[in-house]
């Protein structure tokens, strides 16, 4: 059995290209007791995996020369030497760019393709819907009537934190770019208000239309001059989740900084990075996310690009605003 492989052949400098990574093949060995053989069905594609291609220090190993390139997937149990999973099985873990994975069952999670379609395992019943949820529970902490706002509105983990504000009461505020994502989260989503930072470079006056109360919670997902406008509008004790910063992920230096201190010191608010992985409860938070799927509160989209071959370019389009919601690799 053949499996093809992406593996990284070059650390990126700036922008990410398909020359950084190389296909390859390669057969796919007995499994040992204890093992189990999965073929991929989909593949996430995340801004985190820019990070994993760098040699810089970062909150996980690099991913080195010549390694198959790490992210998400899900997929059908083909063979198993596992007592836990069962032929037929669609599961959930760090499969890698590749076909095939072999796992001995550990942080793999059997999904309940009742629920949703099974892409959703890698979107919003997955990492991207879980790191919403978290961000805005429990980092934001948004409370009935407070103003949210996010950045990277309509991707896949803004898109789902703007709602999840609003299912809890508050006035959602996502910052975007052009007039169609704007039109996704205002009309689809529900959305209070929308943002177009690449009509409205001045974000700091569309913040003042936008929120006439200031901000109470922010859910930073790309940093930058969005983030600085942001953090100049908090209202006192407010909170600052930052998941990502996407802007800057593809930056060859650092940009100018810190710059913003003094605002958070007047309005005394709190800034906290986080990870999902910092959280342990997240079979109760799927049920709340399933529920809101079920009863139409939560809304996702996918958008999926066919063929495991356009790993690369799926990936480089995240970080040139391609996606609505969503991006995951259909394989098989």
């Amino acid at each position: 059995m053949v499996n093809r492989q992406f593996i990284l052949a070059a650390r990126p400098e700036g922008m990410i290209r398909e020359t950084d990574f190389r296909l390859v093949e390669s057969t796919v060995p007995p499994l040992r007791e204890g093992e189990m053989l999965v073929r991929a069905r989909y593949l996430s594609v995340d801004p985190y995996m820019r990070g994993r291609m760098s040699a810089a220090r970062s909150y996980a190993p690099s991913v080195d020369i010549g390694q198959v390139m790490t992210g998400g997937g899900v997929g059908e149990v083909v063979e198993s030497r596992q007592a836990a999973f069962r032929i037929g099985d669609i599961v959930n873990f760090q499969m890698g760019w590749q076909e095939y994975a072999i796992s001995h069952g550990e942080n793999v999670r059997k999904v309940d393709a009742s629920l949703a379609p099974i892409s959703t395992a890698v979107g919003i019943l997955g990492m991207p819907g879980l790191t919403a949820y978290y961000g805005v529970t429990e980092i934001c902490a948004v409370k009935p009537g407070e103003t949210f706002v996010v950045s990277g509105a309509a991707g896949a983990v803004g898109s789902a934190a703007g709602q999840i504000a609003s299912i809890r009461g508050a006035h959602a505020v996502g910052i975007t770019g052009g007039q169609k994502k704007v039109d996704y989260i205002l009309r689809e989503l529900g959305f209070h208000e929308a943002i177009d930072y690449k009509a409205n470079p001045d974000i700091t006056s569309a913040l003042r239309d936008a929120c006439p109360h200031r901000v109470d919670a922010y859910f930073d997902n790309v940093g930058g001059a969005t983030t600085d406008a942001v953090l100049a509008y908090l209202n006192t004790f407010a909170r600052v989740g930052i998941c990502g910063q996407i802007s800057q992920a593809n930056d060859g230096a650092p940009s100018p900084g810190p710059r913003m201190y003094r605002h958070l010191l007047v309005a005394r608010a709190r800034v906290q990075g986080f990870l999902i992985w910092d959280f342990t409860r997240q079979e109760e938070a799927l049920v709340d996310l399933a529920n809101w799927i079920a009863s139409g509160d939560l809304r996702y989209h996918e958008d999926v690009i066919e063929g495991f071959e356009n790993m690369p370019k799926a990936l480089i389009g995240l970080f040139l605003g391609e996606n609505i919601g969503k991006r995951v690799v259909r394989v098989a």
